[in-house]
Parts: structure tokens; C-alpha cells; sequence
């Protein structure tokens, strides 16, 4: 009974949303129609990526090399999935162990990532003390640099503490991120410091303030800041190559760029390729939808008065 009342109650407010969106398309004039129009055009351009790749993972291997190509699989199958989980079945290291680690990489290192940029921006912003600036500064500059000039340096770091070919070595070098300290200093400064201020009256310690009020407020920074650590954390292969001589201690990006090199003019395990891809794509495509749902609800109801 309580299931067939949270469905009805699901029905009435879908009803009632898709009531409303009429409501404002009525009320739209000539020019907003004609741009609602060239937008609508324009998202459905912008999906064809996705539905290619939904596609492109599900197309039996004589789909895989029609020419030309067919967008939309005409035969759709799981064997390209099958292989992918084969390929591995008599090997040392399995498929699903790949894909533990990079599921626990990617957790601790997106947590790590969000709670670090937050602490860094937050003394940098509501504790600004002799030489914050150029710190700022620095952090700024940082940007500037490729990642492959920090490999070296990297490398030294994670063997000298001693961590390689632990989950440590994955998170720990991609903790340091200056686009989330950046954004979220943004998001920090606009915090009122009698706020803040009005909270230490009250007796609230610096961590209550920092985690009941500062990371309430920049939510939608948090929000942006966990897609880009996700995406970087879920697709990176540069710890596996540099820091894991172990194979089981290497994660699913590195295994998928193995499984494709030198198969530009191979027939060979494209299928598996393709459904590789989609996985690959997926768990960033979901966290994406996810937070941008919250980002625009926040920023749309959130505010200091």
C-alpha cells in the first residue's frame, strides 16, 4: 500500500509539472519560440555523441565495419560485453578487479579532492594571514603546468613515502587540485563574515562553522568540484602506469587503454572495445546528471539574506 501511494503521489506531481511546462510554453511570444527552437535543435545535436556510443557498444561485429556506418544498431547483442569479461576470465587479474579498484579510487580520491580544495579555499578566504596572497598566487600558477612535467616529481614523492602499489598511490597525487581551490575561494569570499562572525558568538568552533554553514552555502561549488574530481579521478591512468607494478593493483582506465592500443587497423576485440567505452563513459555520464540536477536547484533556491 505505502508503494502504490508514493507512484500515485509520483503520478499527480509529474502531472502537475508537465501542467505547468505547458502553461509557460503558452506564454512564450514569437521570439522566444523561435529560440526555444534553434535550443531544442541544438541539445538533439548535442545527444547524438551519447546515443552514438549507446549504440556503438550493443553493435554485433559485422555492424562495427559496415561502410558506411549505421548510427542506430540494427542487431543489438551483449556479446561485445561477454568478450569484454572473457578476455580476462584465464588471466592472473580479472576484469571485476579493475573495476574495484577503480571504484574505490575514484570514491576516496573525489571525496579527498572536494574536502581539501574546501579547507584550502576556506583559510585562504576567512583566514587570510602574511603571505596568503602569494600562496593564491602560486596555487594559480600551478595550473599553467602539463602534467607531464609532475611526473618526475610525482614519482619521487609516492616512492619515498613508501606507497606504491597501494590505494594510497592512486589518491594521494591527485589530491592536489587547483581548479577546485580556485572555485571554491569564489564561492567562499561571497560568505558574509558576520555570519561567520555571529556563529562564534554563539559559540560554534571553527570546524562547526566551516562544515553548518560555509559548506552549506557553497553547495553548487562542492557540486561542480566533485564532476571535475570524478571525471578526473574515474578516467586517469597515469598512477596505475607510473606507481603500480602490481596488475592487480591497477585500475579500469589502464586496463581499457591496453585492451585498445595499436587496434587502429585490428579487427580484433573491437567489440570489446566499444562496450568498454560505454562503461568507461557511463558512471561519469550518471554523476554528471546527478549534480548538474543539483547545481541549478541550489543556485535557483539557495541565497544569504
Amino acid at each position: 500500500m505505502k508503494m502504490i501511494e508514493v507512484l500515485r503521489n509520483f503520478a499527480q506531481e509529474s502531472k502537475w509539472k508537465w501542467s505547468n511546462f505547458l502553461l509557460e510554453i503558452k506564454r512564450l511570444d514569437r521570439t522566444q519560440y523561435i529560440i526555444l527552437f534553434f535550443l531544442t535543435i541544438a541539445s538533439i545535436f548535442m545527444l547524438l555523441p551519447i546515443v552514438y556510443i549507446f549504440n556503438h557498444a550493443f553493435k554485433p561485429l559485422h555492424e562495427l565495419f559496415l561502410f558506411p556506418p549505421t548510427f542506430i544498431v540494427q542487431d543489438p547483442t551483449f556479446q561485445n560485453f561477454i568478450e569484454l569479461l572473457t578476455l580476462t576470465s584465464n588471466t592472473f587479474v580479472p576484469v571485476s578487479r579493475f573495476i574495484f579498484n577503480s571504484v574505490i579510487v575514484t570514491v576516496l580520491a573525489t571525496i579527498a579532492m572536494v574536502v581539501t580544495s574546501a579547507l584550502c579555499a576556506y583559510a585562504l578566504s576567512k583566514h587570510p594571514f602574511p603571505g596568503s596572497k602569494l600562496v593564491f598566487s602560486l596555487i594559480m600558477i600551478s595550473l599553467l603546468f602539463v602534467p607531464q612535467v609532475l611526473q618526475i616529481p610525482r614519482y619521487v614523492v609516492v616512492e619515498s613515502l613508501g606507497i606504491m602499489n597501494t590505494y594510497w598511490g592512486h589518491v594521494l597525487p591527485l589530491i592536489a587540485m587547483p581548479v577546485g581551490v580556485f572555485l571554491m575561494k569564489q564561492f567562499i569570499d561571497q560568505v558574509p563574515n558576520e555570519v561567520l562572525e555571529a556563529a562564534k558568538i554563539d559559540g560554534a568552533s571553527e570546524f562547526g562553522m566551516f562544515f553548518r554553514i560555509v559548506m552549506p552555502i557553497v553547495t553548487p561549488a562542492i557540486a561542480t568540484i566533485a564532476i571535475i574530481s570524478f571525471q578526473s579521478a574515474w578516467g586517469n591512468t597515469e598512477t596505475s602506469q607510473l606507481f603500480m607494478q602490481d596488475e592487480s593493483m591497477k585500475t579500469l582506465p589502464y586496463y581499457m587503454m591496453s585492451l585498445t592500443a595499436n587496434l587502429a587497423n585490428s579487427v580484433a576485440r573491437q567489440g570489446a572495445a566499444a562496450a568498454g567505452a560505454l562503461i568507461m563513459f557511463l558512471p561519469q555520464f550518471i554523476m554528471f546528471l546527478f549534480f548538474q540536477r543539483k547545481v541549478i536547484a541550489t543556485m535557483a533556491h539557495s541565497g544569504i539574506k
